[in-house]
């Protein structure tokens, strides 16, 4: 069986990949994250997955290399990673009672060559936020490393109204239904 690297130092995706039980190497992949111009969502969610995938592939010929990303989009507009607390606030006042959606998309370099890649799309509907309710929520879990400003996986549930989502653990980082089909594709031996 091929070596499996994630290529992340995510460590949400490594907790989402570690379920499928499966050995695997963490490599952090420098890939410019920067859209393109006129950029759609899905196009950067898979460009940017693919490319992760693609770099550590060029080191590690022998090994499956998954890579993924994950974009956030309100009205077509690509959110990033906060990084800092008030960009994080103004994100959340920014999806404040509104629908966003969620790109995350997965890619399986082959030693071969060849890739596959898979799209989720989930749809998370902000409850109307007060800023006082904001600012706790952001001091209290600090999701400043997160696409969209929150943590679904713990105290960010309480902010929605609703998740519509094929896959569940898309929302956390990696598709984890469509990484597993991609990696029985690849020959790994999984349920």
């Amino acid at each position: 069986m091929p070596r499996l690297v994630l290529a992340s130092t995510s460590r949400y995706r490594a907790e989402l990949l570690a379920r499928l039980r499966l050995p695997f190497a963490q490599v952090r992949p420098e890939v410019d994250e920067t859209p393109r111009p006129g950029e759609a969502p899905a196009s950067l969610a898979l460009r940017l997955a693919e490319a992760k995938a693609l770099a550590i592939a060029a080191a590690r010929p022998e090994a499956v290399v998954i890579g993924s990303d994950q974009v956030a989009s309100i009205e077509g507009r690509t959110l990033g990673k906060p990084g800092a607390r008030d960009a994080a606030v103004a994100q959340l006042q920014s999806m404040s009672g509104r629908e966003v959606a969620f790109l995350t998309a997965v890619a399986v370099a082959h030693p071969d060559g060849g890739m596959a890649t898979a799209l989720d799309t989930t749809v998370v509907r902000f409850r109307p936020l007060a800023d006082d309710e904001i600012a706790r929520y952001v001091d209290a879990e600090q999701p400043l490393d997160c696409a969209g400003s929150f943590k679904c996986e713990g105290l960010g549930i309480a902010l929605f109204e609703a998740i519509e989502s094929r896959d569940p653990t898309a929302l956390v980082g990696l598709p984890l239904i469509a990484t597993a089909r991609l990696l029985r594709e690849a020959g790994f031996a999984l349920p």
